[in-house]
């Protein structure tokens, strides 16, 4: 488990670095797709197994609407690529400002992190992630309106800024 739990934290940051790098929408979306699918797999390493599904299916959803404006936004018709030299420049760099924390932050706290939250329950009748999702819409239901009240918002204040000067729902660039 601790190899499976080391690659998806390992590709979360390769992730993130990608996303970093890239001036390209293409690829930058491309990278936001692994970094959910490395942070859903980190939450079923933990025991948050019908989050992660949740997270995961929205967050793709949100994604494909998101590569959706960037692609009919985009204008160029060669995109940078990660092989290009002043991408490979920009990983390179975040790469050693990766290891430099890590090489900081190096030390024994990290053994206690790896204990899944199924472990520690003993005999109990519900699964971790059960309780949270009852919480989240008992307690945090006011704050599932406010989340969904922002997001609602957010589309229209996209779908604005994308109008340009006509009418239509996209704007020729």
């Amino acid at each position: 488990m601790t190899y499976v739990m080391s690659l998806f934290l390992f590709g979360l940051v390769l992730g993130l670095i990608a996303i970093a790098s890239n001036p390209s929408p293409y690829f930058a979306a491309l990278g936001l797709v692994v970094v959910a699918g490395m942070g859903c797999g980190v939450l079923v390493g933990f025991g948050g197994l019908f989050l992660s599904l949740v997270l995961f299916l929205i967050y793709l959803g949100g994604m494909l609407v998101v590569f959706a404006y960037c692609a009919a936004l985009a204008a160029e018709p060669y995109p940078e690529s990660w092989g290009s030299w002043s991408v490979l420049i920009y990983v390179c760099l975040y790469s050693l400002g990766v290891c430099l924390v890590f090489g900081l932050l190096w030390g024994g706290w990290y053994e206690v992190c790896w204990v899944p939250g199924d472990e520690l329950v003993g005999f109990s009748m519900f699964r971790g992630d059960v309780g949270g999702v009852a919480l989240m819409y008992s307690v945090g239901g006011g704050m599932l309106v406010v989340g969904a009240w922002v997001l609602l918002l957010t589309l229209f204040v996209v779908l604005e800024l994308t109008r340009g000067l006509s009418r239509g729902m996209l704007r020729a660039v």
